[in-house]
């Protein structure tokens, strides 16, 4: 069965129409073709898959596009569509934060999300204080990246990058 539905990806509005078994994923590499979004697992476990729907991060393999009408999809390659790097991004490469950099679009989006969810003050499992602000330690990034693997274990410089773009928001 199709559907029809609008989205915007990347600020580019798109009009499609989808078999309503499409994953979002699916959807922006093989009709789109952003593929900026990996395909790791295709189960939700790995984050390479993550992007940012209306702001909120997202795993995009898991997310049918038919769910999905009118909502604003950003991938990584959508964060600085003024040629200019987004805080994250540009963190990302001055701590080297990337070995093969498969994972690296999902975890800049992933990381975009944390430091917007660290901005309106939302706890996480390790946060000590739930009265004040969120404070970006060793282990408040790794618990809120956890959903975001990566093979290479660039994590020693994953997590310094995220602290380095939180405090240049």
């Amino acid at each position: 069965m199709d559907a029809e539905i609008s989205l915007r990806v990347d600020g580019e509005a798109h009009r499609l129409t989808v078999d309503t078994r499409t994953t979002l994923l699916d959807l922006m590499r093989e009709r789109l073709g952003n593929t900026s979004p990996k395909k790791g697992c295709d189960h939700g476990q790995c984050g390479a898959c993550t992007v940012l729907l209306d702001g909120e991060r997202s795993l995009s393999c898991l997310a049918l596009a038919v769910a999905h009408d009118g909502v604003e999809v950003t991938t990584a390659d959508g964060l600085a569509p003024a040629g200019e790097l987004h805080p994250v991004q540009r963190a990302f490469l001055d701590r080297d934060a990337f070995q093969c950099g498969y994972c690296t679009p999902g975890q800049v989006c992933s990381a975009v999300g944390v430091l917007a969810e660290v901005d309106r003050g939302w706890p996480s499992h390790v946060t000590e204080d739930l009265t004040g602000d969120v404070e970006l330690s060793d282990a408040e990034v790794s618990e809120r990246m956890s959903g975001n693997l990566c093979r290479c274990g660039a994590y020693a410089n994953i997590t310094p990058a995220v602290q380095d773009a939180g405090g240049a928001r």
